[in-house]
């Protein structure tokens, strides 16, 4: 099938990670992909290899393309009136329209469950008549599933994790705790580093290239201001990584004792990892980002000192920042077992769009 990918950028590391992966693992199953994107520019460093079967084309709202044989509209982005009047015009022309899924934003929240599947009338403008399904990713196997590619744990089993850390000059060192930091600007993070300054045990930060390393570095500078080399001579190091592939990103995480994740994108990668994480999510103004998280954590049912840190670093309540994190393995890798046993987004997204293509009932 040809697919026609929508997607708007609001955060380069979110949106356009999500729609890069979905792309190029359909790709991978033979399909044929159109990605369409205000702004690609992220993908020279987020896949710089491109996939063979996906083309990377510019969206503006005077997209007029033939549609092809799906459409997926990626969290709410709205397509082009223009390519909207071309999908009413293909439906009539076939005499049956072809699936338009509505990919809505990853949540462990009870409506995801609900919704999934589900048709949604489109009553107004050029694609009036038509028919929309949302397709909701999650963590049951009511919902759409998560992104996981067919060869990730023939890969991961073959990381070699020294290499890979001496080739970001880290000579692995043992007792040294190895943490990754991708991050907004958590409330928490100065305590963090602090802490982590004051501790007998060395840990290294590996941080991440845009939001996090501004952050770290903001700290860093006021630490200096009375207390010259800060961090130099506490139990605290860190490392500035440039801007990581997918595939690096993965190999970071892998390489970790423990990961800071923020997003969408970044959290799954750190559920196929199976280490201990923590997961900054997007901060809105209604603070409708706790109760986000708070489903989330009812579904990884994580020890209580994994739940309160997540707590402390979301600004969600004044909990304690316990780096007590090897109780939270087994927790992670039983979250990677009942993910594994359910079908992956893309099989789940096949699925669906065959079913509607047929005409089926959902």
């Amino acid at each position: 099938m040809l697919w026609d990918i929508f997607c708007k950028v609001i955060d380069n590391h979110g949106d356009i990670g999500v729609c890069w992966r979905l792309s190029a693992q359909l790709a991978k199953r033979g399909e044929q992909v159109r990605l369409w994107v205000d702004d690609a520019s992220a993908l020279q460093w987020m896949a710089p290899d491109g996939q063979p079967g996906v083309t990377v084309l510019a969206w503006d709202d005077q997209v007029t393309a033939q549609p092809g044989d799906a459409v997926v509209e990626a969290f709410g982005c709205e397509l082009a009136r223009q390519f909207q009047a071309a999908l009413a015009a293909a439906t009539r022309a076939r005499g049956r329209q072809p699936p338009w899924i509505n990919l809505e934003y990853l949540t462990a929240e009870s409506f995801a469950q609900r919704s999934h599947g589900l048709p949604s009338p489109v009553l107004a403008g050029p694609g009036a008549g038509l028919v929309k399904r949302f397709f909701h990713p999650g963590f049951t196997p009511a919902t759409g599933g998560l992104l996981r590619e067919s060869d990730l744990a023939r890969r991961r089993g073959r990381f070699d994790r020294g290499a890979w850390l001496r080739s970001h000059q880290i000579e692995p060192t043992d007792g040294t705790r190895l943490v990754s930091l991708f991050c907004y600007e958590p409330p928490a993070l100065a305590d963090l580093l602090a802490q982590c300054a004051a501790s007998t045990l060395p840990t290294r930060f590996l941080v991440t290239a845009g939001r996090a390393n501004a952050a770290v570095t903001r700290i860093v500078e006021a630490q200096r201001r009375t207390r010259p080399g800060w961090p130099g001579g506490t139990a605290l190091a860190i490392t500035w990584l440039p801007l990581l592939s997918q595939s690096d990103f993965d190999h970071l995480l892998w390489a970790c004792d423990l990961n800071f994740v923020r997003g969408e994108d970044s959290l799954v990668r750190a559920l196929w990892a199976a280490r201990p994480f923590v997961w900054q999510l997007y901060p809105q103004s209604d603070d409708a980002h706790h109760t986000k998280l708070s489903a989330f954590l009812d579904w990884l049912e994580p020890p209580l000192s994994w739940r309160q840190f997540h707590q402390a670093w979301n600004g969600v309540a004044n909990a304690p920042l316990q780096l007590e994190f090897p109780e939270w393995e087994a927790c992670a890798q039983a979250a990677r077992r009942r993910l594994c046993a359910q079908p992956d987004l893309v099989s789940e997204l096949l699925r669906l769009v065959r079913q509607d293509d047929r005409g089926e009932a959902a």
